[in-house]
């Protein structure tokens, strides 16, 4: 293959197939988001009319649970999406998140909340969903797409927390859980009739073994385990501080959500691209996950002291979610570059498995943290998790500059 052929592709922008593939699957994925996103700002304040909702653990244990069941459905959905076919399981995944949205919304009491929490979770489609998005983009686009997800989450984090008190007013948790259902059915027609096909990658099957062994793998599933315990922790807490400290009534937290969400996702962007351009993109994560063990740290003092001023809070979720951003942009990119060909529906299993667990993790010990010790040491336990976090990412390899693996891999 001569030289033109190989540079003209690379310094091509991306296809319409690509971002017809990328823009589409981001939507599924933001979808599987809303659904977990949507009762964050109000389920905390909501459960409390609802028997057994007094228990904070309780309530921590009905958010959280949605990631606990997405952990035993990654791997295998993963890996299935490897034999057979990335639409199918994608369609199986979203039925499931279906019919646990519709229990949810029939709940009466929190053990029912619980139960449609986790059949919803059981539609574990992350994994196949991000591995449809490598196969569908070559690789000097794929942290472009990647982005497109990271961007749907933001865009769908900021639209929920500002129309999730709204429609809470307007037809209450049962008709949100409810919504979530239908759009989710929605959601299978855009699987089957908008995505494009991909082609199978056919190359030697790699052990679950080997993918779980790989060292730098290991390092971005103990990031995304850490990134995500600390977002669903700091949401078990920050409604109520919000409310103590700003004295601002649970519909009007959109006020403060939907510009920091929005200015954090338009500073996101540089650090990501000049990263991959320069081939710095370790230099990016160090500096992102110090960020967030600055912002824990913050939120911890701020909440340890009885006149916490509220723009502090305010300033400390803004960095919060540019950290957050970035690592969540990023960081399943890399792992479809690092990950075997034959085997990144299985990679990004266990990368979803981690995330998963992360959630549930979050949602569990942040409930139990506050019910028995104290809202502020649930940042403690977040600091903890990011350090370790810290410590293992410093020793992590560079990767090269965007399209160089591409252009080694046509030249071979």
């Amino acid at each position: 293959m001569n030289a033109t052929s190989i540079d003209t592709p690379l310094k091509a922008g991306m296809t319409g197939a690509e971002v017809r593939a990328s823009a589409s699957l981001a939507s599924i994925f933001a979808l599987r988001m809303l659904g977990l996103f949507l009762i964050l700002p109000v389920f905390a304040v909501h459960a409390k009319g609802l028997p057994g909702g007094d228990n904070a653990a309780m309530v921590g244990l009905a958010m959280g649970i949605y990631g606990l069941a997405q952990s035993f459905g990654q791997i295998p959905f993963g890996a299935a999406s490897d034999k057979y076919g990335r639409k199918r399981i994608i369609v199986i995944g979203l039925i499931l998140f279906a019919l646990g949205s519709f229990i949810a919304a029939g709940a009466h009491d929190i053990i029912w909340v619980i139960i449609g929490r986790a059949v919803q979770g059981a539609g574990a489609i992350s994994a196949a969903v991000t591995a449809f998005i490598a196969d569908s983009t070559r690789e000097e686009h794929r942290t472009k797409a990647m982005a497109m997800v990271g961007g749907s989450i933001g865009l769908t984090f900021a639209v929920s927390l500002v129309a999730s008190p709204l429609l809470y007013q307007a037809i209450g948790m049962g008709g949100i859980f409810a919504l979530t259902g239908i759009l989710a059915l929605a959601a299978i027609a855009v699987v089957v009739w908008v995505v494009p096909e991909a082609p199978m990658v056919k190359a030697r099957r790699v052990p679950l073994g080997e993918v779980l062994r790989h060292a730098e793998l290991m390092r971005l599933n103990l990031g995304v385990f850490a990134l995500h315990m600390t977002q669903m922790a700091m949401f078990v807490v920050l409604p109520g501080a919000l409310v103590q400290y700003a004295g601002l009534p649970l519909p009007e937290h959109w006020k403060i959500y939907l510009p920091v969400v929005l200015a954090s996702f338009v500073l996101m962007l540089p650090p990501v691209f000049i990263g991959e351009k320069r081939g710095a993109m370790k230099q990016v994560f160090v500096a992102a996950i110090s960020l967030l063990l600055v912002v824990q740290v913050g939120m911890w003092a701020a909440l340890s002291h009885p006149l916490a001023h509220w723009w502090v809070l305010v300033a400390l979720l803004f960095a919060f979610f540019v950290a957050f951003n970035i690592l969540e942009a990023c960081q399943p990119s890399l792992v479809s570059r690092i990950a075997p060909p034959a085997a990144k529906g299985t990679a990004l299993g266990v990368y979803n498995t981690l995330q998963a667990l992360g959630l549930f993790c979050g949602g569990a010990l942040g409930g139990w943290l506050k019910q028995n010790v104290s809202a502020s040491s649930v940042f403690v336990m977040c600091a903890a998790a990011t350090l370790v976090w810290l410590l293992v990412a410093a020793n992590m390899k560079s990767l090269p500059r965007r399209g160089t693996q591409a252009a080694a891999a046509a030249q071979s």
